[in-house]
């Protein structure tokens, strides 16, 4: 199956039934916005931890009534991070979501050595966009965690990837590596290591996915253009996974996306023992929100 934009994504993620998420210091106008969307839409309950003063301020602020929330007293924002940490590992919540506090604040209390969400896989972050124009979802990896990730890191953030969107239905994945060209040189590091994880596929190295690269981006996404290249594709144009060679171009892609082809996107952090809602803070309330809807289908 595959998700024709975030309608059907945010059905699916409903059909499940609430999820817990536990907000660390949830006195953030922007976030509460998210989660008073995704409490009315029936898709989360929320545990909203951090100062609880100023987040009622907030919720009547945005009509948040917190009818059904619980909310817990932190005013400090890295033990907020922690307590949201500790309601995941005490089975209180099936997700975690990033508020108002420093990012390596809180991922420090994601990856603390005793107690925390570690699993021994790399962490990732996995981007989702509704592009006008095509009839799926698109998904990119990784430009939001790993800065220059070598080959073996490359293979890990796939298998992050692959696994999410195994667990959510899709049984066949197209993944492209991309690379500026096809040509295979050992001066562009990206080519190498795309060839090599395209070998790996060959060798059954990922099950249920189609990995090809190098391939630049036009023909991960025309079929027209890989047919006046001279190029051979079983994907053929009909790419849902770009795995990009560094943060930089998954970044500018991601963004390139979005103001230049008006897309919507939203992202989440895998590789932790529940996904992690991790927004920024120029994403919109609807962006945040989806991020919850695409969290929650993982649980």
């Amino acid at each position: 199956m595959r998700f024709s934009g975030f309608e059907s994504l945010h059905d699916k993620a409903k059909s499940l039934g609430r999820a817990k998420v536990a907000v660390a210091a949830a006195a953030d106008k922007e976030v509460l916005e998210a989660v008073k969307l995704a409490d009315k839409e029936g898709l989360i309950t929320p545990i909203l931890i951090g100062d609880v003063n100023q987040i009622k301020q907030l919720a009547r602020e945005i009509g948040f009534s917190l009818e059904g929330a619980e909310l817990m007293d932190e005013i400090n924002p890295v033990a907020a991070a922690n307590k949201a940490v500790d309601t995941v590992i005490n089975g209180r919540a099936h997700l975690i979501m990033k508020g108002f506090v420093n990012s390596s604040d809180f991922l420090r209390a994601v990856v603390r050595p005793e107690r925390g969400l570690r699993t021994g896989r790399l962490l990732s972050h996995l981007a989702a966009f509704e592009v006008p124009g095509f009839s799926r979802l698109l998904f990119v990896t990784d430009g939001g965690m790993n800065i220059a990730p070598t080959l073996a890191q490359k293979k890990e953030i796939l298998d992050n990837s692959l696994l999410y969107l195994k667990s959510i239905g899709m049984d066949l994945v197209n993944v492209i590596v991309l690379a500026a060209n096809e040509v295979v040189s050992p001066k562009m590091q990206a080519t190498v290591d795309a060839r090599a994880l395209a070998e790996m596929n060959q060798l059954g190295e990922f099950p249920g996915a189609i990995v090809e690269g190098p391939l630049a981006l036009d023909g991960a996404v025309s079929a027209a253009a890989l047919k006046h290249k001279g190029l051979i594709s079983q994907i053929n144009g009909a790419v849902d996974l770009f795995l990009v060679p560094t943060i930089e171009v998954g970044n500018v892609l991601g963004k390139s996306m979005v103001y230049f082809a008006g897309a919507t996107m939203t992202g989440i952090v895998l590789g932790a023992k529940v996904p992690i809602v991790m927004t920024s803070r120029n994403d919109t309330p609807r962006s945040k929100y989806m991020a919850l809807a695409m969290a929650a289908l993982n649980r």
